[in-house]
């Protein structure tokens, strides 16, 4: 990809959302998502795990397909925001439709489980979308995404190893060995030879988002919770939170890019690339040791270890967000 992206000058298009000037390939994610994605097919082939070729795993495979086709459209030839929403909503349905969604939560409280009934559809679809624009907001510094997503996709594997559901747990792991492949060129030591574009972090973003609705039929509710699928991906979920509550209050359109990001506000404050993926993968893995140890050895203490998750990252988040206010007004 990255002979292709210098031969055809397929370059990361320059906004004022960017900390960088240069010219660098933004076709990484199509690398390491095409070497996920042989090999889930050649796996699922081979009957490698026990959901082989079913429907409902094949819908999910075409969502997948869907978002990274478009995904490698929108780098070469950027989508407006309309399109590239549409696209993450029929993917969305899609993985809706093949049975994948929150039926219901739980919230680690004896056995308090809310059944979700209809309301499933619109929270499924909305979680998807909402997680694929999180990991997407959040790839601004060289490493970030790839560094915050691995950690991610290891606390799912443990979990799901855990609970005996292997395929989940392959799934996660065949992933994390890609994007450390794609590390090796995007890290910032001392500065990144590619980008894994849209197509890279919208793919982690859906991926992200499915692994939790993936079944394990063992336990008496039958997917990962939203409380904690939220809670391990926290950091992402703030910032875009963040991002639209600041440009509603402006009165600009949310998808307008801006230099307020959590990643811009650490570039002001004097840290460098490598030091924000440091802090930021430091928080990540914190939060999924939390939650690892709720979901698994310490259910006892699910909800404190829960709560103790979403509290370190509101506290980053609000130092953050006055070390960040001082540092403006100091100008």
């Amino acid at each position: 990809m990255l002979r292709l992206s210098h031969k055809k000058a397929l370059y990361d298009h320059i906004d004022e959302r960017k900390v960088y000037t240069e010219q660098i390939p933004r076709l990484g994610g199509v690398g390491f998502i095409s070497a996920h994605m042989v090999v889930i097919f050649t796996l699922t082939v081979l009957g490698f795990w026990e959901e082989q070729l079913s429907l409902s795993f094949g819908m999910v495979l075409a969502a997948m397909t869907l978002i990274l086709i478009f995904g490698i459209w929108d780098d070469l030839k950027p989508l407006r925001a309309r399109y590239k929403f549409g696209i993450q909503v029929l993917a969305a349905i899609l993985v809706s439709v093949a049975g994948y969604r929150f039926t219901g939560i739980s919230f680690g409280i004896s056995d308090t489980y809310l059944n979700l009934g209809w309301f499933s559809w619109p929270l499924t679809i909305l979680w998807i979308v909402g997680i694929i624009n999180a990991i997407n907001l959040i790839d601004g510094v060289d490493g970030l995404s790839g560094s915050v997503s691995i950690i991610i996709l290891l606390s799912y594997s443990l979990v799901y190893f855990y609970y005996g559901n292997t395929h989940a747990a392959t799934l996660s792991l065949l992933l994390v060995a890609a994007i450390l492949g794609f590390l090796v060129f995007n890290f910032p030591a001392p500065q990144a030879k590619i980008f894994m574009g849209d197509t890279g972090s919208q793919f982690l973003g859906f991926f992200i988002a499915l692994i939790p609705l993936m079944e394990t039929p063992s336990l008496g509710y039958s997917r990962i919770s939203l409380p904690y699928a939220a809670a391990l991906t926290l950091i992402p979920i703030f910032d875009t939170f963040a991002a639209i509550w600041r440009r509603t209050r402006e009165k600009r359109g949310i998808s307008e890019p801006d230099r307020e990001h959590t990643h811009h506000k650490l570039l002001a404050l004097g840290f460098s690339a490598l030091q924000i993926d440091l802090i930021l993968g430091s928080l990540q893995l914190a939060v999924g040791v939390c939650i690892v140890l709720a979901l698994t050895i310490f259910t006892a203490y699910k909800l404190p270890l829960a709560l103790g998750a979403y509290a370190l990252v509101a506290i980053f988040f609000t130092l953050l967000h006055y070390a960040y206010k001082h540092q403006v007004r100091m100008k």
